[in-house]
């Protein structure tokens, strides 16, 4: 597949997912949802892999960077991606989720010494500052009894967790572990620790039989886990995490719409202003990695 085919399969599905989030909230608990959908993603992947008779034995040591991948990619991010939507529009969820470009720069410069400069660092500030206008009347009356700041804080967390699995993934690729083999296991471990976590906890494994939440859940699940995540993680290996993370800036255009659309999310002045800082910084970051490249 060509990069091009790679990078409009991620912003195309993944633009859609975060409203197909919405009908997986209310009768069954995120953490369970989010453990079904990646357990039967790996599931599909690793059976794949026999199938074709792809290499599934790997050292124990990169067993143990498979399954923080899965823990930070596959597990706690879309717990908190599932439990924002339930307080924020999908759209305005998936705006903050940019700033996943942003922390894909500074993980690249903390953990892989990549340089940030001047561009990139106007970029953050862009991005930082969308995000304040965007949210600002939240951020003012702060409060965690508030449900939109309760949705915000929660969505800013888990774009923080997935930058982090980001730089795992980014990791695994650099020991040239293969993306399908190394995406079943993740997300099987990543399952597997949401699963301890809801037993743990006490909350009823159950599963919604309803229309909505089965299709849902298979959309999720076959688009986007297994093949979103394919063609975003593959792109990210061949080009780099910075300039993957462009796909961010085009996912909330069509989230949004979708939002506008099926959510009836009203726009303001203010709105209109911070998503277009938010894009533009993030905008400016990718073009600061794509000229470091050149």
């Amino acid at each position: 597949m060509n990069n091009v085919f790679l990078y409009a399969a991620s912003v195309l599905i993944w633009g859609s997912t975060w409203f197909a989030i919405t009908y997986q909230l209310g009768a069954v608990p995120p953490a369970v949802s989010v453990m079904w959908r990646f357990l039967a993603a790996a599931l599909l992947l690793l059976a794949y892999s026999l199938i074709r008779r792809l290499p599934l034995r790997f050292q124990a040591v990169d067993h143990g960077w498979m399954a923080l991948e899965g823990l930070l990619l596959f597990c706690v991010n879309y717990v908190l991606v599932y439990l924002a939507e339930q307080y924020l529009a999908s759209g305005l969820v998936a705006v903050v989720f940019t700033l996943l470009a942003v922390g894909n720069i500074v993980g690249l410069r903390l953990f892989f010494a990549q340089p940030i400069d001047r561009l990139g660092l106007l970029g953050v500030t862009l991005g930082l500052a969308g995000i304040l206008l965007l949210f600002w009347p939240d951020l003012r009356d702060f409060s965690p009894a508030n449900g939109r700041s309760l949705g915000l804080l929660l969505a800013a967390a888990s774009t923080v967790i997935a930058s982090l699995g980001n730089m795992v993934a980014t990791r695994n690729h650099r020991r040239q572990l293969p993306i399908v083999q190394t995406n079943g296991w993740s997300m099987l471990y990543g399952a597997l620790l949401m699963a301890l976590y809801v037993l743990v906890t006490g909350q009823r494994l159950t599963f919604d039989w309803s229309a909505p939440y089965l299709w849902s859940w298979l959309y999720l699940t076959v688009f986007g886990s297994v093949l979103a995540f394919g063609a975003y993680l593959t792109l990210m290996s061949r080009i780099g995490a910075d300039r993957a993370g462009y796909s961010m800036i085009a996912i909330p255009v069509v989230a949004l719409s979708i939002s506008t659309w099926r959510e009836n999310l009203h726009w303001t002045r203010g709105m209109w202003l911070g998503v277009g800082l938010c894009l533009a910084g993030n905008f400016l970051v990718i073009r600061r990695g794509r000229r470091s490249k050149s």
